[in-house]
């Protein structure tokens, strides 16, 4: 009777075991799904495409109504007079400008993950432009409106980078610097210092991105998840006039709130900090 409790209670365990083991499993593969998930709305719906459409078409309008108003700045580094500077837009690059998402789908099918294979993916020079933001670069252009790219792409790939711009025909000066990199005259992630930099000479009427971080300072867009939306919302007067968000469903800030801004060591952990996060 000891003995086939025994193995009775062995075979509990083992089973318990195998659920377990099952669950983290299927707990492994709902993060890939997700990430699976956000690439394929990027890459294919009608939907992604008609709102980055918008957000360019609204910024078109937002900059015919700025070029007009000499006090009219989207910087709030830009503190001294500027109204009779010369007006200038800043953009981020990726996700705004240039379309990296074909990078994120060889990513999930090799099975790797961000940052390997990013800097092979730059060198490339194979990103397509997002929609609309070439037609909006070529109206700023002709009106006189000097283009920055402000990014934290790293300056080893400054010149496929300017390469990339140029073979999809968006507008790029070379009368001066127009694309800041991170690294670059010892620039760190945070933009703000960049801003400041082409505010010193121009009049800034738009700025374009898709992080927290391409309007304001880094300190604010790492705050934590709620505190976050608050932010967005102590600027709402801003959004759809000065600034205007590209949708981001893939990486970002955003997802590094979630985990406090320390990703987990480990999938199981992610998932279950991801879980936690819900509000039903």
């Amino acid at each position: 009777m000891k003995s086939r409790n025994l193995i009775y209670l062995s075979s509990v365990f083992c089973l318990f075991a195998a659920d377990i083991s099952a669950t983290e499993e299927k707990i492994d593969n709902s993060v890939q799904a997700q990430s699976m998930l956000a690439v394929l709305y990027a890459q294919s719906s009608a939907e992604y495409e008609a709102n980055n459409l918008q957000t360019f078409a609204g910024a078109k309008l937002a900059l015919e109504k700025a070029l007009v108003n000499k006090n009219w700045t989207a910087a709030i580094e830009q503190k001294e007079d500027f109204s009779e500077k010369p007006p200038a837009v800043i953009l981020d690059i990726d996700e705004t400008v240039l379309n990296n998402i074909p990078f994120q789908a060889r990513a999930i099918i090799k099975g790797e993950s961000y940052p390997n294979g990013w800097v092979e993916w730059m060198l490339e020079e194979a990103s397509t432009s997002v929609a609309g933001v070439s037609e909006f670069l070529k109206y700023a252009d002709s009106k006189g409106i000097k283009i920055f790219y402000v990014t934290n792409r790293i300056a080893i790939a400054e010149e496929a980078t300017r390469n990339n711009l140029k073979k999809l025909g968006l507008p790029f000066d070379t009368d001066r610097d127009v694309l800041l990199m991170k690294n670059e005259n010892g620039w760190t992630s945070d933009k703000v210092s960049r801003r400041e930099l082409i505010a010193q000479d121009y009049r800034i009427l738009l700025l374009i991105g898709d992080q927290l971080g391409d309007f304001i300072s880094l300190d604010e867009a790492t705050a934590g998840m709620d505190s976050r939306k608050e932010i967005a919302a102590k600027y709402e007067e801003m959004w759809g006039k000065k600034w205007f968000m590209i949708t981001n469903p893939i990486y970002g800030r955003w997802e590094a709130s979630i985990y406090n801004n320390e990703y987990p060591d480990t999938e199981s952990e992610l998932m279950q900090m991801r879980l936690k996060a819900l509000k039903p």
